[in-house]
């Protein structure tokens, strides 16, 4: 599964909009939908604020998975 996509099922388990998400690692709501759509390659304090918000490692959020 893409990160985008990871990042997206990690703020909807959690019953999250983007515009909250946003709030909580403090960006606007615009960057969390880029984020997701992969628009945007978020800093490491970034991917760090989302997974501390989302309850999720960064392994499991933005590694990426090796082709096979």
């Amino acid at each position: 599964m893409a990160k985008n996509l990871r990042i997206k099922a990690a703020r909807a388990a959690l019953d999250l909009s983007q515009d909250e998400l946003a709030k909580k690692v403090q960006v606007t709501r615009q960057t969390i939908s880029a984020v997701e759509n992969g628009d945007y390659n978020p800093t490491i304090n970034l991917c760090i604020a989302i997974c501390k918000a989302l309850n999720k490692t960064l392994d499991e959020l933005f590694w990426e998975e090796e082709a096979k």
